[in-house]
């Protein structure tokens, strides 16, 4: 896998290199799709989200240009996959996810391998002001603009790592640069991804100025 569809295609960061080695990524897959789970393609995790194929993990991984010292916020914990990947390449590692069965099934996944991630549930959109500034931030899910609170949050020379774009049209990963109170963006590659989706209506989606615990040290 690193060498074919990593090294091959262009990812060269030794730390993500290492990371995508290392993360045991057959464990973050339903138990019927391990024999899939290192191929060249996203697979289903439940509640119509993905696991994104391993090149666009390493490869977003490696957008936000990490040193081993930031502080990351991901927005859209998914299976837990990608947060592991971060915290090998990153000193803290804060995760929220919308559905609240895959944000408890990844924090109980991410404690019983021994990864140090905060996660909690709650709209991804609003961030985690409890834990800002954020050195970086890494969205998972497609949205036509980047969400003003994820903005805010975002230190001073922080990176900002999305896929931007309607459901079911064109869609860009973009890197965002924060200087002063706007991004500096660069659009990377095309991509496809799940919609950043609202809160159903009725669901109750905690205050996240308050953690709910789940995956804490």
């Amino acid at each position: 896998m690193v060498e074919v569809q990593l090294e091959q295609r262009g990812v060269r960061d030794p730390c993500v290199l290492r990371a995508m080695a290392t993360v045991p990524r057959h464990r973050f897959v339903p138990e019927a799709a391990r024999p899939e789970a290192y191929g060249d393609h996203p697979l289903p995790i439940g509640f119509g989200q993905t696991i994104s194929q391993p090149y666009i993990v390493a490869a977003m991984t490696e957008a936000l240009r990490l040193s081993g010292r930031e502080r990351v916020l991901e927005i859209g914990t998914g299976s837990g996959y990608q947060a592991a990947v971060l915290t090998k390449c990153a000193r803290e590692v804060f995760s929220i996810e919308l559905h609240p069965a895959l944000a408890r099934e990844a924090a109980r996944r991410l404690r019983a391998l021994g990864y140090a991630v905060q996660v909690r549930q709650g709209d991804g959109r609003l961030g985690w002001p409890q834990h800002a500034p954020f050195d970086a931030v890494m969205v998972t899910a497609a949205a036509a603009e980047v969400p003003p609170a994820l903005v805010e949050q975002l230190a001073e020379g922080g990176v900002l790592v999305m896929p931007r774009g309607a459901s079911g049209g064109r869609q860009v990963l973009v890197r965002g640069l924060r200087r002063g109170s706007t991004l500096e963006m660069t659009e990377l590659f095309g991509v496809a991804f799940v919609p950043l989706i609202d809160p159903a209506p009725g669901q109750r989606v905690p205050s996240p100025s308050v953690p709910d615990g789940a995956g804490k040290r």
